[in-house]
C-alpha cells in the first residue's frame, strides 16, 4: 500500500479504535482494547501494556497478549529495568531493531514465555506529563518499525492515557458515591443498636445471590445500591415504633410497614437512583401476593426485591433481637425453604443457600 494511503488507513483505524477505547469506563476493558489496537496498528506479532505502580516504583504487565500472556503478567520490572523500564524512567519512545543485542533488554519475559523478542516499539503512556505506563508492540510482521509507527503508537498512547484517566476519575466518584450511600444507610442503623452491620450483611448476601443467578454487571450495580438503601425509608418511622422492644400493635405495624414506601419516595428525588427504587419499594412483597406495599405476586415482584427479601430475612433470623436470640444458620435455611413459593422465590432461596454453603459469602 502506498505510504500516503497507509497513513490514511492508519488514521481511520486509529479514529475507530479511539472511539472504541473511550466508549467504556471499565479500566480493564480499556487496557485490553488498547493492547489489541497497538498490535493491529503496528502489524505486530503481539503487544503489551505495562502500568506504573508508584508505591513500589515498578512496572507490571497489566495486559500481555499471546498464548503465554498470563505467565508474563507475573513479572514486575523496576523503573529503569529493561527497555520498558527505560521508557518509563525517561518518558521517551524507543524503536529497537535488534532487541536480543540491546543491553537494556530484560530476558526474563522471553524465558518465562518461551518467546523470542526480535524487534520492539515502546512508547510512554502519559497523563499530565506523568508516565503512568508503557505501551509496546513486539516483532513487526513485515519489515521494521519506523518513525511513522512511532507517531501512530504515540497517538494511541495519548488516547489510552485520556481514557484511563477518565475511568480513574469515574471510579473515584463512584467510590465516593458508594461510600456516602453506605455511610447514610449506616447512620440510620445507629438509631437501632440491634441492627448494627445489617446493611453490609444484606448487601453481601444480595450480591452473592445476584452472582449466583448470573445477573450481569450493570444490573448487579443496581442490586448493590438497592441492598444498601433497602431500609432507608426507616428514617421516616418514629423512634417509638422503630425501637420498640416488644411486639408491635396493629397501628405500629402499619406505621413500620410504611418504610418501603418512604424509601421509594426519598429516592425519587435522586435521578441516578431511579432504577434502585423497585428493589427498595418491593423488598417486603411476598411471592404469593400477601406482602406489601403493592401486593405483587411471583415474578411480578422485581428480581432485586426478591433477592433482598431473602437476604434481609436471613439476616433478621440469624442476629439477636431484644425479643429473641438468633437462630442457627441451619434453622434459618429451613425457614427459608419453608417459605418457598409463599414468601420467597424458590430459585433465589436455593441460590443463596448454595452460595453460603460453598463459602462464597
Amino acid at each position: 500500500m502506498p505510504r500516503e494511503a497507509d497513513r490514511l488507513n492508519r488514521l481511520r483505524i486509529l479514529t475507530e479504535i479511539s472511539a472504541l477505547i473511550n466508549s467504556t469506563l471499565d479500566t480493564r476493558e480499556i487496557r485490553k482494547r488498547a493492547t489489541e489496537a497497538a498490535t493491529l496498528l503496528m502489524h505486530a506479532e503481539t503487544g503489551s501494556l505495562l502500568l506504573v505502580d508508584p508505591e513500589r516504583n515498578e512496572l507490571f504487565f497489566e495486559v500481555a497478549l499471546g498464548e503465554q500472556g498470563e505467565k508474563i503478567k507475573e513479572i514486575r520490572l523496576q523503573i529503569g529495568q529493561g527497555i520498558a523500564g527505560w521508557v518509563a524512567r525517561n518518558g521517551e519512545p524507543l524503536i529497537i531493531h535488534d532487541v536480543q543485542n540491546d543491553e537494556r533488554f530484560f530476558r526474563g519475559a522471553d524465558q518465562k514465555s518461551d518467546f523470542r523478542t526480535r524487534t520492539m516499539l515502546c512508547v510512554p503512556v502519559k497523563s499530565r506529563d506523568t508516565v503512568i505506563g508503557v505501551l509496546q508492540a513486539i516483532n513487526k510482521k513485515d519489515g521494521r518499525f519506523d518513525y511513522d509507527d512511532q507517531e501512530t503508537l504515540a497517538a494511541l498512547a495519548n488516547q489510552v492515557a485520556v481514557a484511563i484517566e477518565n475511568a480513574r476519575l469515574y471510579e473515584e466518584l463512584r467510590e465516593t458515591f458508594y461510600g456516602t450511600t453506605v455511610a447514610l444507610a449506616e447512620t440510620l442503623e445507629k438509631r437501632d443498636p440491634y441492627t448494627g452491620g445489617h446493611v453490609r450483611r444484606v448487601r453481601n448476601y444480595s450480591l452473592a445471590i445476584g452472582r449466583g443467578l448470573g445477573i450481569q454487571a450493570k444490573d448487579l450495580e443496581r442490586l448493590n445500591l438497592s441492598a444498601i438503601l433497602h431500609d432507608i425509608g426507616k428514617v421516616g418511622v418514629r423512634d417509638s415504633v422503630l425501637l420498640k422492644e416488644g411486639k408491635l400493635d396493629p397501628d405500629e405495624l402499619a406505621a413500620m410497614n410504611q418504610h418501603s414506601l418512604f424509601g421509594a419516595e426519598i429516592l425519587q428525588h435522586v435521578r441516578h437512583l431511579q432504577d434502585v427504587i423497585p428493589g427498595v419499594r418491593g423488598h417486603h412483597e411476598k411471592y404469593d401476593g400477601s406482602g406489601y406495599p403493592d401486593g405483587l405476586r411471583g415474578e411480578d415482584i422485581p428480581l432485586n426485591a426478591r433477592v433482598i427479601a431473602v437476604a434481609d430475612t436471613f439476616d433478621a433470623m440469624t442476629t439477636d433481637r431484644p425479643y429473641r436470640k438468633a437462630l442457627s444458620v441451619s434453622t434459618a435455611f429451613s425457614e427459608l425453604r419453608k417459605g418457598c413459593g409463599t414468601q420467597f422465590d424458590a430459585e433465589v432461596v436455593e441460590t443463596f443457600i448454595k452460595a453460603f454453603e460453598q463459602g462464597e459469602i
